[in-house]
């Protein structure tokens, strides 16, 4: 995979945490900087292939009736 420079501003305090976390794990920022990104990806990935699956559940008719919303409710509410 090629590799391209980008150039953006960060608060100085969020530089400095960087710096200590790259350190930390015996690394440069940059390393540090690629590993938040692709875990922000995945996890915005994940989260437009969540709504698109609801989104076609939900365009297929398959919805939740009264008595499976009342359970999942009663059973999340009573778990504490």
């Amino acid at each position: 995979m090629s590799k391209e420079n980008i150039t953006f501003r960060i608060d100085s305090d969020k530089k400095a945490m960087l710096d200590v976390i790259a350190a930390g794990i015996n690394r440069d920022r940059s390393y540090v900087l690629n590993e938040a990104i692709e875990a922000y990806l995945e996890m915005h990935q994940w989260q437009i292939e969540e709504i698109e699956k609801g989104i076609a559940e939900a365009d297929a008719g398959d919805f939740a009736n009264d008595d499976e919303v009342k359970a999942t409710f009663t059973r999340l509410t009573n778990a504490h």
